[in-house]
C-alpha cells in the first residue's frame, strides 16, 4: 500500500483550520468540559478518515466487489464503532453531548467531503492511465 501523503496533508490542514476557527469561540466563552469534548469529537473523526483512507489505498485497483466491501463495508463498521464510542463518552465519561456530537458532525463532514475528493481523483487518474 503506497501512502498518499497529499491526502494526509489535506486532513492536517483542514483539522489545523478547525482548530484556528474553534480556538477562539472555546477559549473565550467554553466551560473546560465543552473544549475537552469539542476536541475528543475531532480525535475521534480524525481516526474515522484515516481507517477510511486505510481502506481505499487497501482495495483501490482491486475488483469494484472487493473496493466496495472495504469501503463502504468499513464505513459502515465504522460508523457503528463511532456511535458506540460516542454513547461510552457521554454515559460512562461524562463528556459534554453537545460539545462533543457538533465537533464530531462538523469534522465528520468535512472530512468526508475531503474522502470523497480524494477517491474521485484516484479515478480520474486511473482513468487516464
Amino acid at each position: 500500500m503506497k501512502i498518499d501523503w497529499s491526502f494526509i496533508k489535506q486532513i492536517f490542514v483542514a483539522l489545523v483550520g478547525m482548530g484556528v476557527i474553534a480556538a477562539y469561540p472555546l477559549y473565550r466563552f467554553a466551560p473546560s468540559e465543552v473544549t475537552e469534548a469539542a476536541i475528543m469529537g475531532a480525535a475521534l473523526t480524525t481516526v474515522n478518515v484515516l481507517l477510511g483512507y486505510a481502506a481505499i489505498e487497501y482495495s483501490f485497483g482491486k475488483s469494484i466487489t472487493t473496493f466496495f466491501k472495504y469501503v463502504l463495508g468499513g464505513m459502515g463498521i465504522r460508523l457503528l464503532l463511532m456511535a458506540l464510542i460516542l454513547v461510552v463518552l457521554i454515559k460512562t465519561f461524562q463528556f459534554h453531548a453537545g460539545a462533543l456530537v457538533g465537533s464530531m458532525g462538523i469534522s465528520y463532514l468535512i472530512f468526508l467531503t475531503l474522502e470523497i475528493l480524494f477517491i474521485q481523483k484516484k479515478v480520474d487518474i486511473k482513468d487516464d492511465e
